[in-house]
């Protein structure tokens, strides 16, 4: 009875979840992380940021329990999923030119917005998510940057692989949404959904090691893709196993994997990447990079802290209508409200190089709360 006691008593974490994404110009945003949103700059002025406060007016809470952050290149705009404990399934849109918030009211129809994992196609601005066994998609391609009307999830069909037991592990590129981890898949394989042509591709594809035996393992983990410095559909995309040992790049140009160095943190972490980066949010709240280059992919690059990040300037926060920081940016705009997705350099046919995915898997919590009054009450019913 003690011991029952005892376990009533121990307080039981809720946990709001921290995400880090990029704008279209590649400078990088840390939201939700001790309830601040900051600017970080570009890649050029990450050893010593200028971190600048963003707007909080409409902004979302931070406290639910599976945050997901999303890019619409096209658009400038990043979409946030699941980061409203009250609206789970609402998705929060952050205007990066605009410097402002809105929210977009959503209809579950099925999806659970509390564990489910999504993916954001480049192209047609279409969410694509896996629960309950079945294929959903919400469609974005009209709402954009500023919330409209409300809309919904709704199926698509029900994939051609085993999903009982199944914790998707998603990557989009060349719009192609590619599952990893499926039961009964060997190393470096993936099941593939063609969007374009709404279907699940009959066959698995494979992602040959590079050189030696280095492929992906069959393991559950992170994804995050790499944007083209072009504008158009990713090529390659990063795999990272929940235990951090190490970052597999995939090419789906050329169907091949590459092996590098995880992580020094290996701490439960989400990522992000640009087109030159790959970022790390871990559990403690500490953001690293690494340096990518897509034309040079095997080159072994050293993870980096981003610090002092968390003090953003003072002044720009709540404003409504500023203009987001692009401290020390030297690209241009890599997406606008007016650019076309016209698609060009991605592969239609489903035998072509597969896609990947956007982010995967559940974002990790940076701040916990505990509940007791209910554990405490239950507890005294045995008193």
């Amino acid at each position: 009875m003690l011991s029952l006691l005892l376990s009533l008593l121990a307080p039981a974490a809720v946990f709001a979840g921290p995400c880090v994404e990029f704008d279209s110009n590649f400078n990088l945003y840390v939201f939700g992380l001790n309830g601040k949103d900051v600017n970080v700059g570009a890649q050029s002025s990450w050893n010593s940021p200028n971190p600048q406060a963003i707007a909080t007016s409409g902004r979302p809470p931070f406290d639910g329990t599976n945050t997901q952050c999303f890019l619409s290149q096209y658009n400038n705009a990043i979409y946030i999923l699941g980061a409203d404990n009250a609206n789970p399934a609402n998705v929060y849109i952050y205007d990066a030119t605009d410097n402002s918030w809105s929210m977009s009211v959503v209809t579950t129809a099925g999806v659970d917005p509390n564990s489910v994992v999504s993916i954001l196609d480049h192209d047609t601005n279409v969410f694509y998510a896996l629960s309950g066994g079945n294929l959903y998609q919400l469609d974005y391609s009209t709402i954009t940057k500023t919330a409209t009307g409300p809309t919904a999830w709704e199926a698509v069909e029900a994939p051609n692989f085993q999903t009982t037991g199944y914790k998707p592990v998603m990557a989009i590129a060349q719009n192609h949404i590619h599952f990893l981890d499926v039961p009964g898949n060997q190393a470096g394989q993936a099941n593939i959904f063609v969007i374009h042509f709404s279907y699940f591709q009959p066959e698995v594809q494979s992602y040959p090691a590079a050189s030696g035996s280095q492929t992906f393992p069959e393991t559950h983990g992170q994804v995050t893709s790499f944007f083209d410095p072009n504008n158009l559909v990713q090529q390659q995309f990063a795999f990272i196993p929940d235990d951090n040992s190490a970052v597999y790049i995939v090419n789906v140009e050329n169907n091949s994997t590459i092996s590098l160095t995880g992580p020094t943190d290996t701490t439960a972490s989400t990522f992000a990447a640009s087109t030159s980066a790959l970022v790390q949010l871990t559990s403690s709240g500490s953001v690293y990079y690494m340096p990518f280059g897509q034309a040079n992919p095997g080159a072994q690059n050293t993870w980096t802290l981003i610090s002092n990040f968390g003090t953003a300037a003072s002044g720009s926060n709540g404003s409504s209508n500023g203009t987001t920081s692009q401290t020390g940016a030297s690209q241009t705009a890599h997406g606008s409200s007016t650019a076309s997705p016209s698609g060009s350099g991605s592969s239609s046919s489903p035998s072509a190089g597969s896609a990947k995915g956007g982010a995967a898997g559940l974002r990790i919590s940076g701040q916990t709360v505990f509940a007791l009054g209910a554990i405490a009450l239950g507890a005294a019913l045995f008193l």
